[in-house]
C-alpha cells in the first residue's frame, strides 16, 4: 500500500463525512435526497429514524480497487456481499467495508445501527435539537422480509398530550426566537432582588431594635441556614435532567410525583400571589409616610395604602403583561437603584452631623453597640416573632427557579445564581444589622432641647452622648430603632435615595413575585392535575405568557392589599414558602433514600441527611411562627394531597416514590426468601386462568373477593394465535389488560404466553410465573361448560392441566356457573382489542355484540354499546346484519326462524352477561354451604373463611357439610365443630351426611358416557389399542366398572346438592380426584359434569394436602 491516501470522490456537492443519512434495509441501498427533501419515515409522519451511511467518503471502486472476492460485515446496509452507493453523477460504485477507506470512515456509518447521539435520548421535539427515534430492536434484528413496526414509535411509546404540547410550543419558539436569560440576569439578579425587598429598609432596623444586634444574627443566620439547605437542594434537583418552566412545582412533581407537586404547586402559587400584596403594601406604606410628612394624605393612612397599593399593583400588571423582555429591562433598572440606595447608606452611616443626633443617630460609637447587642423586646413580641416577620425577606430563593422555562441553560443557571444570591444578600443583612445597632439608639424624641440634665438617672447610652431620651420609656417618642420604621433614610448621605431604594426594592420583589406566580400555576395547569383549572393553562405571545395567570394573580394581590397590615401578610406566607422549602429538602433526601440509578445530580454538594434535617427545620420553624398557622398550612397540603391521590391523574413522571416503592418491594421480596414458609401465614396465591381480564370477569370477582388484600393473583392468558403480534401491539395489550383489572379494583397481575395449546401454556406460567415467595400455589379455572359439544383433544388437554397443578403441588380450583363464565364472544375482546388487533379474518375465536338495556356498565374497556344502538351479531364466521333492539324486537322484518333464533341467542346471551355480574356486588343474607368430604388440607374451608371476612360476602353464613356413618352422625359432629372452634372459623351449622353411599336414582349417566366409550370388546384387541392411541380420553369397558363405586358417589352427590344446597349462595366442595394414567380424560370430565350439573354457583376445591389451617398459636 503507498503511502498515499486514495482520493475520496463523491458527486454532486460534497458531503461532511459526519454526514446523517437515512437507510433503509432495502433490497437496493437508495441514498437520501440532498436536495432538501424528507426521508420516507418523516413524510409518513414518524419521528426520522437515523441510520449512518457516509455517501461522501466512499470512493468508486476504481479508486479503492476492489479484489474479486470482497467480504461484506453482516451488519451493514446490505445483505449481499457488496454494497452499491450512487454518486450523484449517474454513476454507482460499489465499496467495500473492509477497504481502506473503511478505515477512515467515522465509526458506525456504515451501518443502520446506530451510534450514541443525544438526540435520541429527547423527549419531545425540543428547543435545544429535534427528537429523533433510534432504529428498533425488531428493525436490526428480524428477518428482512418480515415487516417492521408500523408506523409510530418504536417500543409502543407514544408522545403524551403534555409531550405533544411541548414539541408544539418548542416549534414555536423555534420560529419566533423567544427571550431566554442566563444565570446573572435570570437568577442572581432576580434573586437578590426579591431577597433584598421591603424588610431591608422599613423592617430591618425596627428587628434590631427589638431583637438587639446579637439575636438579630441569629435570625438571619437560621433563616440563611434555611435557605442555603433549600438552595442546595434545589440545585441537586435542578441539575438532575432538564428542568421545564414551573420552578418550585416542577423540581417537587418530578421528584416526588404529582401528588405532592400538585399540593404544594397550588400553595407555592399562592403564596408567591399573596407576597405581591407583601411587597406592594411595604412600598404603600413608604409613600404615604412621605405624603404624611408634607401633610398631603388623601383620607387617612390606612385607607392611602390601600389607594396607593392598588395603583401600584395596577402598573405591575401592566409591566407583567408586556412582557418578560419588558420585565426583565425593569428588574436592571430597579438593581441599580437598590444597588446605589445600599451604598447610600453605608456612607451615610460614617458621616455623623449634629443635626440628626436628636433622632437617634450618632454615628459609631461602642456604647450604642452594647446598649443594642441585647434584645429589649416591646409589644408582647418575642424572637420567634421578629423570626416570623424577617423569614419572608429570605424566601425569593426560588425567584430564578420560578422562571425556569425562561433560561438558557437552567441546570447550570439555578445553582449558580441562587447559591450567589443567598451569600451575598445573607452578607449585607449581617452588616446592616451590625451597623443600625452600633449608630443608631433604639429610642430618640427629635428634640433638640433634650440634653442631659441629670446625670445620676439617665443611664443611657445617649446620656454618654450628651441627650436624655428617658421620657421615651412612657411612649410616645417618633424616633430611633423602635419607632421609625423610616431611620435608614435619617442615616443615609442622601435620604431620597433611600426612598428610590425601598421603592426599588419592594417593586422588583413583587414584581418578581407577580411574574413567579403565573408561571408555576401555568406550569401546574398544564399538567391537568386539577381538571378545572385547565383555562389558565393557555399561554400568549412568543414566550408563552400566561396572561389569565397575571390576572389571576393581580385579584388575589389586591385582595389582600387591601388588609393594608404587612404584619400580619407576612407571617401568612411564611408557613406557605417553608412548606415549600420542607418539600423541595424531603425531595432530595427521598431520591437519595430511593436510590434510583435516575438520580444523577450533576451538583455534588448535597448530602441527603441534611436535606431531611433541612426538612425537618422548616417543620418546626413553621410551628414556631404560629403552630395554628402551620397546622391549616399542613391540612391544606394533605387534604389537596389526599384530592390528587383520589383523582389518580394519568401521568409517569418517573417518580422517586416509585422509585422507593421498588426498592422496598424488591427489598422486602428478598428478604422473604430467607424465610421458611409456615402454615400460619398461607395465603392461597392464584393464578387464574382467564384469557383476557373481561372474559370471564364473574372468575376474577369471585377470586378477588378471596384474594384481595390476602394474597396474590394473576390473571393469566394463554394465546394460541397463529401470529404472534409485535412489541408494540403486545405492550399496547398488556397496558390495557392491566388497566381494565385496575379500572374493576382487581388486585391482580396480568400476563400472557404464547403456547401451542393450554396445557403448555398452563405449565409454562406455573413454572416461571412469581418472584420468589410471591408466588403461585393455587391453580383457578372455569369449569368447561360446553366440553361434550367441541373436540375431545380440548378436554384431554384440559384434564391433564388438573393434573399438571398437582403433579407441580398446586391446589386446584374449578368454578362452574349454570350459563357458563366466557362472555367474550359477546363483548369481551372488542372492547379490550383495537381494531388493528382483533382476530383476523378466518380465526376459530368468534365475536358476538349485543345492544343492551339492563346492564349499560360493561365490563370491559370502551367504547360502550348503549341501549339505543343496534349490533351486528358475528356468528360462526358469518355476518349476519341483525338490528337487535330490546324494545322493538317483535318488529324485526325478517324471516320466521331467523327471528326466533336471533331472540334465543339475544336472551342467552343477556342472562349470561346478567350471571357474570353476580359477584360483583353485594351478596346479601344467604349461606356458603362448604361440602368438605376429604380432607385436603384445609383450602376448601379456608377459601369460604377468607370470602366472609371481606365486605360482599359478609352477611354469609358457612354451613358445613361432611360425610359420617349413620350410627355416629352425632359424634361426627362434634368431632368437626371441636375441630372449626379450634381452627377459630364461625359457622352456623354442621350437616353429617350419613347416606353419601347410598344408590343413586335413575340417572342419565350411560347416556353420558356412551359417546366417548372405547367398546373394546367389540372389536379386535389390535385395532381397540390403535383407537385408544390416536384418542387417549376414550373409556375403556375395564375402567368403567372398576371405577363404578365412584362413577355411582358423583351422582349421589349431586342428589344430595340439590336436596340440601339449592338455595345456597355458593357451594365450596372437595373436587374428586382421578388417578392420571388410569381414569381417562373422558370418564373424569363426566364425573365433574355430573357432580356439578343444575346447582347454585359451585367451586370445586382441592389442596396439594399440606396443611393451610392450624390451631396452633
Amino acid at each position: 500500500m503507498s503511502g498515499q491516501k486514495p482520493s475520496l470522490k463523491s458527486g454532486g456537492s460534497p458531503q461532511s463525512r459526519f454526514q446523517v443519512d437515512v437507510v433503509t434495509e432495502a433490497s437496493s441501498a437508495t441514498p437520501a435526497s440532498t436536495n432538501g427533501s424528507k426521508p420516507p419515515e418523516e413524510s409518513k409522519g414518524r419521528p426520522r429514524v437515523v441510520g449512518f451511511l457516509d455517501f461522501g467518503a466512499l470512493g468508486s471502486a476504481m479508486d479503492i480497487g476492489l479484489p474479486p472476492d470482497v467480504f461484506h460485515e453482516p451488519d451493514t446496509t446490505r445483505s449481499d456481499s457488496v454494497s452499491l452507493h450512487s454518486t450523484g453523477t449517474g454513476h454507482t460504485h460499489m465499496s467495500d467495508s473492509h477497504s481502506n477507506t473503511y478505515y477512515m470512515r467515522t465509526f458506525g456509518h456504515n451501518t443502520i445501527d446506530a451510534v450514541p447521539n443525544i438526540d435520541f435520548y429527547r423527549h419531545t421535539a425540543a428547543t435545544l435539537g429535534e427528537k429523533l427515534i433510534r432504529p428498533s430492536l425488531s428493525e436490526l434484528h428480524d428477518e428482512l422480509d418480515k415487516e417492521p413496526f408500523e408506523d409510530g414509535l418504536a417500543n409502543g411509546e407514544e408522545p403524551s398530550a403534555a409531550e405533544e404540547a411541548a414539541a408544539a410550543l418548542a416549534a414555536k419558539e423555534a420560529k419566533g426566537g423567544t427571550i431566554k436569560f442566563g444565570w446573572v440576569k435570570g437568577v442572581l439578579i432576580r434573586c437578590m432582588l426579591n431577597i433584598w425587598g421591603v424588610m431591608l429598609f422599613i423592617r430591618m432596623t425596627w428587628i434590631v431594635g427589638q431583637a438587639g444586634i446579637g439575636l438579630t444574627i441569629v435570625i438571619i443566620l437560621m433563616a440563611t441556614l434555611v435557605t442555603t439547605i433549600t438552595g442546595l437542594s434545589t440545585s441537586a434537583i435542578a441539575t438532575n435532567g432538564f428542568v421545564r418552566g414551573g420552578g418550585a412545582y416542577y423540581l417537587i412533581s418530578r421528584s416526588l410525583g404529582p401528588e405532592f407537586g400538585g399540593s404544594i404547586g397550588l400553595i407555592f402559587a399562592f403564596a408567591n400571589a399573596v407576597a405581591v400584596a407583601m411587597y406592594v403594601v411595604g412600598f404603600a406604606e413608604t409613600v404615604v409616610e412621605m405624603l404624611n410628612d408634607v401633610d398631603a394624605l388623601m383620607t387617612d393612612e390606612l385607607n392611602d395604602i390601600r389607594i396607593v397599593g392598588t395603583l401600584t399593583v395596577i402598573l405591575l400588571l401592566g409591566i407583567s403583561v408586556a412582557g418578560m423582555e419588558w420585565e426583565a429591562k425593569a428588574q436592571i433598572v430597579l438593581l441599580v437603584i437598590l444597588l446605589a440606595a445600599i451604598a447610600n447608606y453605608f456612607i451615610g452611616s460614617f458621616i455623623a452631623i449634629e443635626s440628626k443626633e436628636p433622632k437617634g443617630f450618632f454615628g459609631y460609637n461602642t456604647a450604642i453597640f452594647l446598649e443594642n447587642l441585647g434584645p429589649d423586646f416591646r409589644e408582647e413580641e418575642t424572637f420567634f416573632s421578629m423570626f416570623a416577620i424577617f423569614f419572608p425577606a429570605a424566601t425569593g430563593i426560588l425567584a430564578g427557579a420560578n422562571i425556569s422555562g425562561d433560561l438558557t441553560d437552567p441546570q447550570s443557571a439555578i445553582p449558580k445564581g441562587t447559591l450567589l444570591a443567598i451569600v451575598i444578600t445573607g452578607i449585607t443583612y449581617v452588616a446592616v444589622t451590625i451597623s443600625a445597632g452600633s449608630c443608631i439608639v433604639r429610642d430618640a424624641t427629635g428634640d433638640h432641647n433634650d440634653t442631659v440634665s441629670d446625670t445620676v438617672n439617665c443611664t443611657d447610652a445617649a446620656c454618654t452622648l450628651g441627650y436624655d431620651f428617658s421620657i421615651c420609656k412612657e411612649g410616645g417618642c417618633q424616633y430611633g430603632l423602635m419607632n421609625d420604621f423610616q431611620v435608614m433614610s435619617l442615616v443615609s448621605g442622601f435620604g431620597p435615595l433611600i426612598s428610590a431604594g425601598i421603592f426599588s426594592a419592594t417593586l422588583s420583589s413583587a414584581l418578581a413575585s407577580l411574574v413567579s406566580a403565573p408561571k408555576v400555576f401555568q406550569a401546574l395547569c398544564k399538567d391537568n392535575i386539577y381538571p378545572g383549572l385547565g383555562v389558565f393553562a393557555k399561554g400568549y405571545g412568543k414566550n408563552n405568557e400566561p396572561l389569565r395567570g397575571y390576572v389571576l394573580t393581580f385579584c388575589i394581590g389586591l385582595a389582600f392589599i387591601l388588609i393594608a397590615e404587612l404584619n400580619i401578610i407576612a407571617p401568612i406566607i411564611s408557613n406557605f414558602f417553608l412548606a415549600s422549602y420542607a418539600l423541595i429538602n424531603f425531595s432530595v433526601f427521598h431520591a437519595s433514600l430511593a436510590n434510583s440509578p435516575g438520580w444523577r445530580p450533576s451538583f455534588k454538594y448535597y448530602n441527603m441527611w441534611v436535606s431531611l434535617a433541612g426538612a425537618v427545620l422548616c417543620c418546626v420553624v413553621m410551628f414556631v411562627i404560629n403552630w395554628w398557622a402551620a397546622l391549616v398550612t399542613l391540612l391544606i397540603v394533605l387534604a389537596l394531597y389526599i384530592y390528587v391521590s383520589y383523582k389518580k391523574p394519568d401521568v409517569n413522571w418517573g417518580s422517586s416514590t416509585q422509585a422507593l416503592i421498588y426498592n422496598q418491594a424488591l427489598t422486602h421480596c428478598i428478604n422473604l426468601t430467607g424465610v421458611e414458609d409456615h402454615v400460619k401465614n398461607f395465603r392461597p396465591q392464584c393464578l387464574v386462568m382467564a384469557g383476557y381480564p373481561n372474559s370471564r370477569p364473574a372468575l376474577l370477582q369471585l377470586v378477588n373477593s378471596f384474594t384481595k388484600n390476602v394474597g396474590l393473583m394473576v390473571c393469566a392468558h394463554v394465546r394460541t394465535v397463529t401470529r404472534r403480534p409485535n412489541l408494540k401491539e403486545l405492550s399496547q395489550e398488556h397496558a390495557r389488560c392491566q388497566r381494565w383489572l385496575n379500572k374493576k379494583r382487581i388486585k391482580a397481575f396480568y400476563t400472557h404466553v404464547f403456547s401451542d395449546n393450554l396445557r403448555h401454556g398452563a405449565q409454562f406460567l406455573m413454572q416461571a410465573v412469581g418472584l420468589g415467595r410471591l408466588k403461585p400455589n393455587t391453580l383457578v379455572m372455569g369449569f368447561k361448560n360446553n366440553w361434550s359439544d367441541g373436540d375431545m383433544r380440548d378436554v384431554e388437554v384440559y384434564i391433564n392441566t388438573i393434573h399438571d397443578a398437582f403433579d407441580l403441588q398446586f391446589g386446584v380450583v374449578l368454578l362452574r356457573l349454570q350459563d357458563g363464565l366466557d362472555i367474550s364472544h359477546i363483548q369481551g375482546q372488542d372492547e379490550l382489542l383495537s381494531s388493528s388487533e382483533k382476530p383476523p379474518v378466518g380465526s376459530k375465536e368468534v365475536v358476538v355484540s349485543v345492544s343492551l338495556g339492563k346492564d349499560s356498565e360493561s365490563d370491559s374497556c370502551p367504547p360502550k354499546i348503549t341501549t339505543n344502538q343496534s349490533s351486528p351479531l358475528i356468528m360462526l364466521g358469518k355476518v349476519i346484519m341483525a338490528q337487535v333492539n330490546v324494545n322493538t324486537l317483535h318488529n324485526l322484518h325478517i324471516k320466521k326462524s331467523k327471528t326466533k333464533t336471533t331472540i334465543r341467542h339475544f336472551l342467552t346471551d343477556q342472562r349470561l352477561l346478567e350471571t357474570s355480574q353476580q359477584f360483583k356486588k353485594k351478596q346479601g343474607k344467604g349461606t356458603i354451604d362448604v361440602w368438605w368430604l376429604f380432607d385436603d388440607g384445609g383450602l376448601t374451608l379456608l377459601i369460604p373463611f377468607l370470602l366472609t371476612n371481606g365486605s360482599k360476602w359478609g352477611d354469609c353464613r358457612i354451613r358445613v357439610f361432611i360425610g359420617g356413618k349413620i350410627n355416629r352422625i352425632d359424634h361426627d359432629r362434634r368431632a368437626m365443630a371441636t375441630l372449626l372452634s379450634r381452627f377459630r372459623i364461625d359457622f352456623s351449622d354442621i350437616n353429617v351426611l350419613g347416606d353419601i353411599n347410598t344408590k343413586p336414582k335413575k340417572h342419565s349417566f350411560k347416556e353420558l358416557i356412551e359417546p366417548y366409550r372405547l367398546k373394546e370388546d367389540d372389536m379386535e384387541q389390535e385395532a381397540a389399542e390403535r383407537l385408544k392411541a390416536q384418542e387417549p380420553w376414550r373409556i375403556t369397558d375395564n375402567e368403567l366398572e372398576l371405577y363404578k363405586a365412584k362413577s355411582n358417589r358423583q351422582i349421589r352427590l349431586n342428589e344430595l346438592l340439590k336436596e340440601h344446597s339449592s338455595m345456597a349462595k355458593l357451594i365450596v366442595m372437595s373436587m374428586p380426584l382421578a388417578r392420571k394414567g388410569t381414569v381417562s380424560s373422558a370418564l373424569y370430565m363426566c364425573w365433574l359434569e355430573t357432580l356439578s350439573k343444575d346447582l347454585p354457583p359451585l367451586l370445586l376445591v382441592r389442596g396439594n394436602h399440606q396443611s393451610v389451617l392450624t390451631f396452633y398459636s
